[in-house]
């Protein structure tokens, strides 16, 4: 706890608004309470789990000035997230310094839906009134690194099973890169394992088993569908470590935090390493909280340890909207009741109108109220349909593009094939047939040579030899009138050989 919150409050309460359980600390004890109730001397501290918010990376431009920057994201937010411009979503953001450039500075923004804060919280502020704090859960890590429990500045994955859901986190250089809710809460891993294992078993004897047993269950069928169900799992966060590292540009993930709410689970870090590649930790540390031997769940140890946080040491980013009440004077309940005292007497003239008026707000309050409701479930539906088309769109894309690829690959190598099946020139064929137009016209062959040149011109160069200059025109002419369709040929000289009495000279002919 700060100095500042030493001085103020006596204790932290910690609530998890999803498995409806609560944890108070006093300095450096932390114990269970099942009945909390409202104390003004206690700090409130909650978390959203990873379904119940969005997050997203938003670059806007450094001109503009600090009091515009809500604005200036909000108006993204909404366009580049096709939210409802009809309801008015709460957003917090955090700079990601990191990630700024010449021109543009960028922010991890969180967007949470209004009706989430009021149906997920209802339960705790009936308990206890209040809460002072209300934090996305991937951000309770940062108090890991200014406790200094990590003190390493490496690119961190935080893997974290819990019973309502499963969150994945990167932090690198000590500050928070990415958030994503994975396929695999505790739940959801027992409905898998129980499809896997073709029989039921409650919920609380699956999470018993693998938090004393681990992966090492002595029943052999157990931990062959166990080994199934991790693997699944693991092909799911490889996928997302994948993405994480392309929209992210991470060049490697150093070290994996893995744990679940059930408590540590003998070989998971093993497992992942294995899996995964990467150096694997249990997501299980030292809070230097007295726990009277009681296991705690790591999330709320991390909450208790994020309310001892000062408030420049930890994100600004609290999305409660369930305020410590102010001194009476300033709540707006104090203020109304001062100006009705004030205004009693002329009030007193109007009853009637007052209560008829108030009954008109309070009926038309809960009808839009009700339409909202309808509304808001047929909009997420919606949301999640068009998703889910825009995902099968997308993969199909992907596939038809790769079929085109090979297929492209394989019209390029037959039309390869065909050319050289039609068009490639049987040389002995060529040969024996100008040989019989040689031996016709009593021209004797001497050499023959073939070539290509980088035209791909296809030449036969001919040696000729004959007693008299006769037949060799008379050749020429002959080959030229039957063959000019396929060929063009060039005898440029005839020369007169001396020694031998004959007549030499060199025809070429080139292949149309």
């Amino acid at each position: 706890m700060s100095k500042s919150k030493q001085q103020t409050y006596s204790t932290i309460v910690s609530a998890n608004p999803y498995k409806g359980d609560y944890y108070i600390g006093t300095f450096d004890a932390i114990s269970e309470i099942t009945s909390p109730s409202f104390r003004k001397e206690q700090y409130a501290v909650s978390f959203l789990n990873t379904k119940g918010f969005i997050s997203t990376l938003i670059g806007i431009s450094k001109n503009i000035p600090d009091d515009d920057v809500y604005d200036a994201l909000e108006n993204k937010v909404y366009e580049e997230l096709a939210l409802d411009m009809a309801v008015e979503y709460h957003i917090k953001y955090v700079e990601a310094i990191q990630r700024s450039t010449e021109g543009d500075r960028f922010f991890h923004v969180f967007v949470v839906d209004p009706l989430t804060l009021d149906q997920d919280y209802a339960q705790v502020i009936n308990a206890i009134k209040y809460l002072d704090q209300i934090v996305p859960v991937p951000l309770l890590i940062k108090s890991l690194y200014v406790k200094e429990l990590i003190d390493s500045s490496d690119v961190h994955c935080f893997i974290y099973f819990q019973e309502n859901d499963a969150f994945f986190c990167i932090y690198n250089e000590q500050e928070f890169i990415y958030a994503k809710s994975l396929k695999f809460s505790l739940k959801q891993m027992h409905e898998r394992f129980c499809e896997l294992l073709g029989e039921q078993i409650d919920l609380l004897t699956f999470e018993t088993m693998i938090a004393n047993e681990g992966l090492n269950t002595s029943n052999s069928n157990y931990q062959k569908n166990l080994i199934k169900l991790f693997g699944e799992i693991f092909l799911h966060i490889s996928d997302v470590m994948t993405y994480a590292k392309r929209a992210y540009d991470i060049k490697k993930f150093d070290e994996i935090f893995i744990g679940t709410g059930a408590g540590s689970v003998t070989g998971l870090d093993e497992y992942a390493q294995t899996y995964l590649g990467i150096k694997t930790t249990p997501f299980d540390f030292n809070y230097g909280f007295n726990t009277n031997g009681i296991k705690v769940d790591q999330i709320h140890q991390l909450m208790h340890l994020y309310g001892r946080l000062e408030a420049e040491e930890r994100y600004d980013c609290n999305f409660t909207i369930f305020h410590r009440p102010p001194p009476f004077a300033k709540r707006d309940s104090g203020k109304l009741i001062l100006v009705t005292a004030a205004a009693l007497a002329t009030a007193l003239l109007y009853p009637g109108v007052y209560w008829g008026l108030s009954y008109v707000e309070e009926f038309h309050h809960a009808v839009l109220t009700k339409e909202y409701e309808q509304v808001h479930i047929e909009k997420m539906t919606r949301e999640a349909t068009v998703n889910l088309k825009l995902a099968n769109k997308n993969a199909a894309q992907a596939l038809l593009d790769e079929q085109k690829t090979a297929y492209k690959q394989k019209q390029d190598t037959l039309i390869q094939v065909h050319e050289k099946k039609v068009n490639y020139p049987m040389k002995s064929k060529i040969m024996a047939d100008f040989t019989r137009s040689f031996n016709q016209y009593r021209v004797q062959l001497k050499s023959i040579s073939y070539g290509e040149d980088v035209n791909d011109t296809k030449t036969f160069t001919f040696g000729l030899t004959s007693s008299n200059t006769q037949d060799i025109t008379a050749l020429l002419k002959h080959l030229t009138d039957i063959k000019r369709d396929k060929y063009d040929f060039n005898l440029e000289l005839i020369s007169y050989n001396e020694e031998e009495k004959s007549y030499l000279s060199e025809l070429k002919a080139v292949i149309k």
